[in-house]
């Protein structure tokens, strides 16, 4: 029986027109040097200029980072912490997207710490964090990474990708506002929203799941899938951006305490291999990762299916998973994302580097119904090359 381990944001704002609540959280903490990390396009856009300029008239000095870019390497992660510590700030925000958000929470903390990013990394690195940091503020103006609620910093390296960890890397607060994803592309929508579901789907199916973590991954996955179509048809659609962000929200506080696993350790080495965004590393993998332990949780998957809007009342537990998996292969089609990865132009002799790096991602692995060996991995890959599921010829118990 699992235990749940719950720790959460100190406060979280979630709701239409949060983003109100900034000015107050600030006055709450009496910073007087105030480092914004945010990507270029919401600078360009003017967007962060109208969330600071409230901070400015109050006579708060602030310092805007627009350096931010996808899947940031490490070495972006090691140029914004030198600054953050150099510069002796009192206080972190973070607005944008998983990766603006990511490297607040890296600058916050480790502004206090000694030595380089590097030394903190899970799977290299030798010096552990000590101290809480700074105050951090997190704003996503994306639905899909739940970076805002979670314990990790995700960084880029040569081939793959790796995590600085720890709970002081929570945020003190958490600002969702639906309203500021009304204008996230389409793409970006699809992506960011599959990540969401991905994070339900695997802490629903995790070692690691409790009955608390479940709730909460069904919920997510009930909003994201009565709601992402709509978001992606239609950006200015008011309720699908709002179950968007609620779903985005629940289920990062779901894969936090449950994990995530199989999905997300084969996506990192899409990532650093071939600089393909997360979202979409998750999402084209997604069908072929599940259908591939679907026989270890078949019961579990009947749940995902009812929580999708699919129906398993009439079938058996083995039919319902097996329309799990296809109803999940429909959503990532349907919302415009390549379901191979020769959609993404990776070329077959590129198979055996990508289970090489995922085999290392052992913490991530670990979490998986089903162990994945790296026969199986290999094996999910050449199934995510063709087109097909496949599924292992060892059986395993359901959950």
């Amino acid at each position: 029986m699992s235990v749940a381990r719950l720790a959460f944001a100190s406060l979280s704002y979630v709701g239409w027109g949060a983003l109100e609540q900034l000015l107050p959280e600030v006055r709450r903490f009496s910073p007087k040097r105030i480092l914004v990390v945010t990507d270029p396009a919401l600078e360009k856009i003017g967007f962060i200029q109208r969330v600071t300029a409230p901070l400015i008239q109050q006579g708060y000095e602030v310092e805007r980072y627009t350096d931010v870019v996808p899947e940031p390497p490490l070495e972006v992660g090691e140029k914004l912490v030198s600054m953050t510590r150099q510069d002796k700030f009192d206080m972190v925000i973070g607005i944008g997207g998983g990766s603006s958000l990511d490297l607040a929470k890296l600058a916050a903390v480790l502004a206090v710490h000694e030595g380089t990013v590097g030394d903190y990394l899970n799977l290299t690195g030798t010096k552990t964090v000590q101290q809480k940091g700074l105050p951090k503020i997190l704003i996503p103006t994306t639905s899909g990474t739940g970076s805002e609620v979670t314990n990790i910093s995700v960084l880029s390296l040569e081939t793959t990708k790796d995590v600085v960890t720890h709970d002081y890397l929570l945020a003190d607060v958490a600002i969702v506002d639906p309203a500021l994803t009304v204008t996230v592309p389409p793409r970006v929508t699809a992506a960011t929203g599959i990540d969401a579901l991905t994070h339900a789907v695997e802490a629903y199916v995790s070692v690691h799941a409790s009955p608390t973590t479940d709730g909460l991954a069904l919920q997510a996955i009930r909003l994201i899938g009565r709601s992402l179509r709509k978001a992606v048809a239609d950006g200015n659609d008011k309720q699908a951006r709002i179950d968007m962000s609620n779903g985005s929200y629940l289920a990062g506080l779901a894969f936090f305490h449950a994990g995530v696993a199989g999905v997300h350790a084969l996506a990192y080495p899409l990532g650093g291999q071939f600089h393909i965004s997360h979202g979409e590393s998750n999402a084209v993998l997604l069908p072929y990762v599940m259908g591939y332990i679907r026989q270890s949780c078949t019961k579990r998957m009947a749940d995902i299916l009812n929580a999708l809007g699919g129906n398993s009342a009439y079938l058996s537990e083995e039919e319902a998973s097996y329309r799990c998996v296809e109803e999940l292969e429909r959503l990532v089609k349907e919302v415009g994302i390549p379901n191979t990865l020769g959609g993404f132009h990776i070329h077959e002799t590129a198979l055996e580097s990508l289970t090489q790096d995922a085999v290392q991602q052992k913490r991530l692995l670990a979490r998986s119904p089903l162990p994945l060996l790296e026969e199986d991995i290999r094996n999910i890959y050449q199934s995510a090359f063709i087109g097909r599921v496949t599924e292992p010829k060892r059986k395993m118990e359901k959950s």
